[in-house]
């Protein structure tokens, strides 16, 4: 007889389902942090370098890379962002329901997809 495996299905934030207080900052934070890690690989940017490039020590770089993102804020990965040469739009626009709290999206231009959604 086929034993029945248990699982329970994710909520779409593995923060979240893993305990993570703020799940929503965690999982924005950890794909900002994604496409600087992809840029600094894309550009073979040694953490030397890219730590230069941010203006930061590059321990912090190796922090970064490997996703140990308690220091650094959401603003501080927008602005490292900038400073590797990319443009990060914020738009704002109304909640599709009038009683609906308004929720942020993280995501590339490029993509359809929502990566991180931030709300309370």
């Amino acid at each position: 007889m086929k034993k029945k495996i248990q699982y329970k299905e994710s909520s779409g934030n593995v923060f979240a389902d893993l305990g993570v207080e703020n799940p929503e900052e965690a999982l924005a934070k950890s794909e900002l942090a994604r496409q600087i890690a992809k840029i600094i690989k894309k550009r073979k940017l040694t953490q030397k370098q890219a730590a230069e490039i941010l203006e930061i020590d590059q321990p912090k770089i190796s922090a970064l890379i490997r996703g140990r993102l308690r220091s650094f804020s959401l603003e501080r990965l927008i602005r490292f962002l900038n400073e590797l040469g990319q443009d990060v739009n914020i738009m704002i626009s109304p909640a599709k329901s009038q009683s609906q709290r308004g929720h942020t999206w993280i995501g590339e231009s490029y993509s359809s997809t929502r990566i991180a959604v931030l709300r309370k």
